[in-house]
């Protein structure tokens, strides 16, 4: 099956009993852009890019931890209770990469990917579209590491200045497919975010109405991001989407020589 394939299969509803593998970075990105999905994918692994907590610990003294090791344990029991709450018990694989850092480490998480990413009929993952630059790092891992077709859900990107959840950043050669939540579908996600308490702040009162999936396209990860601009250039963060590129850039070069 192509990618194209694979993402009309995934809004169709049904159960895919092929062996899955979703890479996200983030605990809680499960949820927020797959998570009715997951009791579905019957043979799925789940790999988690970062643990979650940035080494600068602003996020983490704000929610009340004096270390980053409490914070990133704080986010990996809410990862397993929003798991219990969608019903979904994949294979859990941690990279425990520090939030804001999946670019800093390309070069070992695509061999560390290759290697987990074996027997895998189809992939998962963000798209690169400028929303958070550990998303785009993903992206970029995945399209370097997966031998099998990858399709991406839909994340959060710029638009007109804000930030919009659960949409892509259109491309015409990869067009999407939606399955609309049903009540229970929408109890059990809401439930899972509701376990991801520490990210209240981040995604508010917004709930996912459908999943959207589409099959990965051909990016430049050397070029900005499809879309308006770098939504976390705004944020005041050192890695700024500018620096994203050059690190990526220097990663990609390394590997083709």
């Amino acid at each position: 099956m192509t990618a194209h394939d694979w993402a009309e299969r995934l809004a169709s509803g049904e159960p895919i009993d092929a062996p899955v593998a979703l890479v996200v970075a983030h605990p809680d990105d499960e949820t927020l852009w797959a998570g009715a999905a997951l009791d579905r994918l019957r043979h799925l692994t789940l790999i988690l890019l970062t643990d979650g907590a940035p080494e600068d610990m602003g996020d983490a003294q704000r929610l009340g931890f004096t270390t980053r090791e409490d914070y990133a344990r704080a986010r990996a029991n809410e990862l397993t209770r929003a798991l219990e709450a969608l019903d979904a018990r994949p294979k859990l694989i941690r990279y425990e990469v520090p939030d804001k850092q999946v670019v800093e480490h390309l070069p070992e998480l695509i061999e560390r990917l290759r290697r987990d990413l074996t027997g895998a009929e189809l992939v998962i993952t963000h798209p690169h579209d400028g929303g958070h630059p550990d998303h785009d790092a993903a992206a970029l891992a995945v399209s370097r590491a997966a031998s099998a077709p990858i399709v991406e859900f839909a994340c959060y990107a710029q638009v007109k200045g804000a930030r919009v959840f659960g949409r892509f950043v259109a491309d015409p050669d990869s067009p999407e497919w939606a399955r609309p939540l049903d009540a229970p579908d929408r109890a059990r996600v809401d439930s899972a975010l509701a376990a991801h308490a520490t990210q209240a702040l981040v995604f508010g009162e917004w709930r996912p109405e459908a999943e959207r999936w589409r099959a990965a396209p051909r990016y430049d990860f050397t070029q900005p991001a499809p879309g308006e601009g770098a939504l976390y250039d705004g944020f005041g963060w050192t890695l700024t989407s500018h620096r994203w590129r050059t690190i990526a850039t220097e990663a990609l070069q390394s590997a083709w020589r």
